[in-house]
Protein backbone atom coordinates (compact mmCIF):
# COMPACT_ATOMS: atom_id res chain seq x y z
CA UNK A 1 0.00 0.00 0.00
CA UNK A 2 1.02 3.45 -1.02
CA UNK A 3 1.87 5.85 2.10
CA UNK A 4 -0.48 7.99 0.29
CA UNK A 5 -3.08 5.84 0.62
CA UNK A 6 -4.12 4.94 4.30
CA UNK A 7 -6.42 2.63 5.29
CA UNK A 8 -9.82 3.75 5.87
CA UNK A 9 -12.12 1.96 8.63
CA UNK A 10 -15.94 1.90 9.35
CA UNK A 11 -17.75 1.28 11.54
CA UNK A 12 -21.39 1.10 11.87
CA UNK A 13 -23.42 2.06 15.51
CA UNK A 14 -26.34 -0.19 16.26
CA UNK A 15 -28.20 -0.48 19.49
CA UNK A 16 -27.77 -3.98 19.77
CA UNK A 17 -24.82 -4.88 17.92
CA UNK A 18 -21.49 -2.63 15.90
CA UNK A 19 -19.72 -4.03 12.76
CA UNK A 20 -16.22 -2.78 11.72
CA UNK A 21 -15.26 -2.63 7.98
CA UNK A 22 -11.95 -1.26 6.20
CA UNK A 23 -11.74 -0.20 3.00
CA UNK A 24 -8.44 -0.41 0.76
CA UNK A 25 -8.63 0.66 -2.54
CA UNK A 26 -11.72 -1.32 -3.92
CA UNK A 27 -12.15 -3.85 -1.61
CA UNK A 28 -14.50 -3.54 1.88
CA UNK A 29 -13.14 -6.00 4.00
CA UNK A 30 -14.95 -7.65 7.36
CA UNK A 31 -13.23 -6.82 10.58
CA UNK A 32 -16.37 -8.61 12.65
CA UNK A 33 -19.00 -7.61 14.62
CA UNK A 34 -19.50 -6.95 18.55
CA UNK A 35 -22.76 -7.54 20.25
CA UNK A 36 -24.24 -4.71 22.63
CA UNK A 37 -26.49 -3.65 24.60
CA UNK A 38 -28.63 0.03 24.63
CA UNK A 39 -31.03 0.26 27.43
CA UNK A 40 -32.72 3.82 25.87
CA UNK A 41 -33.15 5.32 23.16
CA UNK A 42 -29.39 7.35 22.71
CA UNK A 43 -27.93 5.23 24.99
CA UNK A 44 -24.85 4.69 23.36
CA UNK A 45 -22.20 3.59 26.10
CA UNK A 46 -22.33 -0.15 24.95
CA UNK A 47 -21.69 0.29 20.99
CA UNK A 48 -18.96 2.64 21.79
CA UNK A 49 -17.59 0.07 23.97
CA UNK A 50 -18.07 -2.88 21.42
CA UNK A 51 -15.84 -0.72 18.92
CA UNK A 52 -13.31 -0.20 21.35
CA UNK A 53 -13.22 -4.03 21.56
CA UNK A 54 -13.28 -4.02 17.62
CA UNK A 55 -10.54 -1.94 17.15
CA UNK A 56 -8.22 -3.72 19.57
CA UNK A 57 -8.16 -6.93 17.63
CA UNK A 58 -7.08 -5.22 14.75
CA UNK A 59 -3.24 -5.07 15.06
CA UNK A 60 -1.11 -2.43 12.78
CA UNK A 61 -3.85 -0.18 12.26
CA UNK A 62 -3.32 3.22 10.88
CA UNK A 63 -5.25 5.33 8.26
CA UNK A 64 -9.14 7.24 8.81
CA UNK A 65 -12.14 6.14 11.00
CA UNK A 66 -15.32 6.96 9.46
CA UNK A 67 -18.06 6.81 12.21
CA UNK A 68 -21.65 5.54 10.73
CA UNK A 69 -25.09 5.88 13.50
CA UNK A 70 -28.65 4.21 13.49
CA UNK A 71 -31.14 5.90 14.46
CA UNK A 72 -31.20 4.74 17.51
CA UNK A 73 -28.51 7.49 18.27
CA UNK A 74 -29.83 10.32 16.33
CA UNK A 75 -32.77 12.92 16.55
CA UNK A 76 -34.01 14.81 13.84
CA UNK A 77 -36.78 17.79 13.27
CA UNK A 78 -37.26 20.57 11.07
CA UNK A 79 -35.92 23.77 11.46
CA UNK A 80 -38.60 26.20 9.25
CA UNK A 81 -37.25 29.45 8.34
CA UNK A 82 -37.51 32.81 10.49
CA UNK A 83 -37.03 36.35 9.07
CA UNK A 84 -35.91 37.24 12.70
CA UNK A 85 -32.87 35.10 12.35
CA UNK A 86 -29.98 36.71 11.06
CA UNK A 87 -26.70 35.24 12.15
CA UNK A 88 -25.65 31.38 12.47
CA UNK A 89 -25.79 32.00 16.21
CA UNK A 90 -29.15 32.60 16.21
CA UNK A 91 -30.01 29.66 13.95
CA UNK A 92 -27.98 27.06 16.01
CA UNK A 93 -29.85 28.85 19.43
CA UNK A 94 -33.65 28.54 17.19
CA UNK A 95 -32.64 24.86 16.37
CA UNK A 96 -31.87 23.95 20.01
CA UNK A 97 -34.72 25.50 20.95
CA UNK A 98 -37.18 23.46 18.45
CA UNK A 99 -35.26 19.79 19.92
CA UNK A 100 -35.66 21.28 23.74
CA UNK A 101 -39.29 21.84 22.74
CA UNK A 102 -39.61 18.21 21.41
CA UNK A 103 -36.92 16.43 23.83
CA UNK A 104 -36.40 18.45 27.19
CA UNK A 105 -33.54 19.46 29.36
CA UNK A 106 -31.57 16.57 27.51
CA UNK A 107 -31.36 17.93 24.08
CA UNK A 108 -29.29 20.84 25.77
CA UNK A 109 -26.19 18.02 25.86
CA UNK A 110 -26.76 17.15 21.88
CA UNK A 111 -24.16 18.42 19.16
CA UNK A 112 -26.47 20.07 16.46
CA UNK A 113 -25.49 20.40 12.92
CA UNK A 114 -28.48 21.77 10.34
CA UNK A 115 -28.69 21.34 6.34
CA UNK A 116 -27.38 23.75 3.99
CA UNK A 117 -30.12 25.49 2.69
CA UNK A 118 -31.01 28.48 0.88
CA UNK A 119 -31.97 31.50 2.48
CA UNK A 120 -36.29 31.23 2.79
CA UNK A 121 -36.16 27.27 3.33
CA UNK A 122 -36.58 25.09 6.39
CA UNK A 123 -33.88 23.54 6.96
CA UNK A 124 -33.20 19.51 8.42
CA UNK A 125 -31.45 19.57 12.02
CA UNK A 126 -29.40 16.13 13.70
CA UNK A 127 -28.86 16.26 17.22
CA UNK A 128 -26.15 13.54 18.47
CA UNK A 129 -25.02 13.89 22.10
CA UNK A 130 -21.83 15.64 23.07
CA UNK A 131 -20.31 12.67 24.90
CA UNK A 132 -20.82 10.44 22.14
CA UNK A 133 -18.57 12.68 19.91
CA UNK A 134 -15.84 13.24 22.70
CA UNK A 135 -15.60 9.29 23.13
CA UNK A 136 -15.26 8.25 19.76
CA UNK A 137 -12.74 11.37 19.15
CA UNK A 138 -10.66 10.00 22.05
CA UNK A 139 -11.28 6.37 21.06
CA UNK A 140 -9.97 6.97 18.04
CA UNK A 141 -6.39 8.80 18.94
CA UNK A 142 -6.05 5.84 20.96
CA UNK A 143 -6.80 3.45 18.44
CA UNK A 144 -3.70 5.25 15.75
CA UNK A 145 -6.49 6.70 13.68
CA UNK A 146 -7.59 9.97 12.74
CA UNK A 147 -11.40 10.52 13.46
CA UNK A 148 -12.45 12.14 10.02
CA UNK A 149 -16.84 12.12 10.24
CA UNK A 150 -19.12 11.15 12.15
CA UNK A 151 -22.87 10.90 10.43
CA UNK A 152 -26.49 9.35 11.18
CA UNK A 153 -27.00 6.94 8.58
CA UNK A 154 -29.91 8.37 7.07
CA UNK A 155 -27.98 11.20 5.65
CA UNK A 156 -25.15 8.57 4.50
CA UNK A 157 -27.89 6.58 2.97
CA UNK A 158 -29.84 10.05 1.05
CA UNK A 159 -26.53 11.25 0.28
CA UNK A 160 -25.58 8.00 -1.47
CA UNK A 161 -29.02 6.85 -2.76
CA UNK A 162 -31.67 9.77 -3.31
CA UNK A 163 -29.40 12.93 -5.32
CA UNK A 164 -31.78 12.56 -8.10
CA UNK A 165 -34.33 13.29 -5.83
CA UNK A 166 -33.58 16.56 -4.95
CA UNK A 167 -35.39 19.44 -6.27
CA UNK A 168 -38.93 17.20 -6.81
CA UNK A 169 -42.05 16.22 -4.49
CA UNK A 170 -41.04 12.75 -2.92
CA UNK A 171 -41.45 10.73 0.58
CA UNK A 172 -38.24 8.68 1.40
CA UNK A 173 -38.26 5.91 4.17
CA UNK A 174 -35.32 4.33 5.52
CA UNK A 175 -36.47 1.50 7.42
CA UNK A 176 -33.60 0.34 9.96
CA UNK A 177 -34.31 -2.82 11.79
CA UNK A 178 -35.59 -1.34 14.77
CA UNK A 179 -36.52 2.02 13.59
CA UNK A 180 -37.61 3.85 10.77
CA UNK A 181 -37.56 7.73 9.83
CA UNK A 182 -39.59 9.35 6.69
CA UNK A 183 -38.35 12.76 4.90
CA UNK A 184 -40.95 14.86 2.85
CA UNK A 185 -39.89 17.19 0.09
CA UNK A 186 -42.15 19.21 -2.01
CA UNK A 187 -40.90 21.27 -4.18
CA UNK A 188 -37.18 21.14 -3.08
CA UNK A 189 -38.45 22.22 0.16
CA UNK A 190 -38.11 20.03 3.32
CA UNK A 191 -41.60 19.43 4.35
CA UNK A 192 -41.46 16.54 7.14
CA UNK A 193 -39.07 14.65 8.90
CA UNK A 194 -40.59 11.55 11.58
CA UNK A 195 -38.99 9.11 13.26
CA UNK A 196 -40.27 5.92 15.32
CA UNK A 197 -39.79 2.84 16.57
CA UNK A 198 -40.96 -0.44 14.73
CA UNK A 199 -40.41 -3.22 12.64
CA UNK A 200 -38.99 -2.92 9.31
CA UNK A 201 -41.56 -5.82 8.25
CA UNK A 202 -43.47 -5.07 4.78
CA UNK A 203 -46.89 -5.08 6.81
CA UNK A 204 -45.22 -2.49 9.21
CA UNK A 205 -43.45 -0.10 6.51
CA UNK A 206 -47.27 -0.29 5.15
CA UNK A 207 -48.39 1.02 7.55
CA UNK A 208 -45.98 3.91 8.23
CA UNK A 209 -46.72 4.65 4.55
CA UNK A 210 -50.28 5.08 4.79
CA UNK A 211 -50.13 6.90 7.42
CA UNK A 212 -47.84 9.94 5.90
CA UNK A 213 -50.01 9.70 2.83
CA UNK A 214 -53.12 10.21 4.54
CA UNK A 215 -51.42 13.41 6.69
CA UNK A 216 -50.14 14.34 3.26
CA UNK A 217 -53.86 14.64 1.63
CA UNK A 218 -55.47 15.78 5.14
CA UNK A 219 -53.06 19.08 4.37
CA UNK A 220 -54.75 19.19 -0.06
CA UNK A 221 -51.18 17.93 -1.12
CA UNK A 222 -51.04 16.12 -4.37
CA UNK A 223 -49.70 12.34 -4.01
CA UNK A 224 -46.17 12.10 -3.65
CA UNK A 225 -43.54 9.76 -5.21
CA UNK A 226 -42.12 6.84 -2.49
CA UNK A 227 -38.85 5.51 -2.23
CA UNK A 228 -37.65 3.07 0.65
CA UNK A 229 -34.46 1.62 2.20
CA UNK A 230 -34.41 -1.23 4.18
CA UNK A 231 -30.51 -2.05 4.51
CA UNK A 232 -30.63 -5.92 5.19
CA UNK A 233 -34.00 -6.64 3.71
CA UNK A 234 -33.25 -8.23 0.11
CA UNK A 235 -36.91 -9.82 -0.15
CA UNK A 236 -38.65 -6.43 0.62
CA UNK A 237 -41.81 -5.97 -1.42
CA UNK A 238 -43.74 -3.28 -0.24
CA UNK A 239 -47.67 -2.71 -1.62
CA UNK A 240 -48.58 0.05 -3.29
CA UNK A 241 -49.76 2.98 -1.34
CA UNK A 242 -52.45 4.96 -2.18
CA UNK A 243 -52.20 2.96 -6.20
CA UNK A 244 -48.15 4.11 -6.37
CA UNK A 245 -45.82 1.43 -5.70
CA UNK A 246 -42.52 2.25 -4.16
CA UNK A 247 -39.64 2.29 -5.83
CA UNK A 248 -36.88 0.07 -3.15
CA UNK A 249 -33.39 1.96 -3.31
CA UNK A 250 -30.01 0.01 -2.12
CA UNK A 251 -32.19 -3.27 -2.11
CA UNK A 252 -29.07 -5.62 -0.98
CA UNK A 253 -28.35 -9.08 -3.06
CA UNK A 254 -27.64 -12.22 -1.14
CA UNK A 255 -27.64 -16.26 -1.68
CA UNK A 256 -30.63 -17.87 -1.50
CA UNK A 257 -29.45 -19.48 2.02
CA UNK A 258 -28.13 -16.63 3.23
CA UNK A 259 -30.12 -13.80 4.84
CA UNK A 260 -28.46 -10.29 4.40
CA UNK A 261 -26.70 -8.22 7.08
CA UNK A 262 -28.06 -4.69 8.18
CA UNK A 263 -25.52 -3.44 9.66
CA UNK A 264 -22.91 -5.07 6.41
CA UNK A 265 -25.70 -3.84 4.13
CA UNK A 266 -25.33 0.08 5.32
CA UNK A 267 -21.53 -0.38 5.53
CA UNK A 268 -21.19 -1.53 1.63
CA UNK A 269 -24.25 1.51 1.13
CA UNK A 270 -21.56 4.23 2.78
CA UNK A 271 -17.85 2.79 1.83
Amino acid sequence: MSLLSPDRYLAVLGPTRVQLARRRGSQLDNLGSAACASRDLGDWAGAVDALEQLLRACPGRRGELAVVLGEHFAHFTLVPWSDAIGTPEELSAYARLRFEEIYGSEAAGWALQLSPEAAGQPRLAVAIAEGLLERLTGLAKTAGLRLVSVQPYLMSAFNRLCRPLVGGDFLFLLAEPERSCLLVAREGRWVAVRSTAGSDSDAALAVLLERESELQELEAQSPLAVYIHAPGRADLAPPPVHGLLPQVLGQPRAAPDEAPDPLWAMAETVS
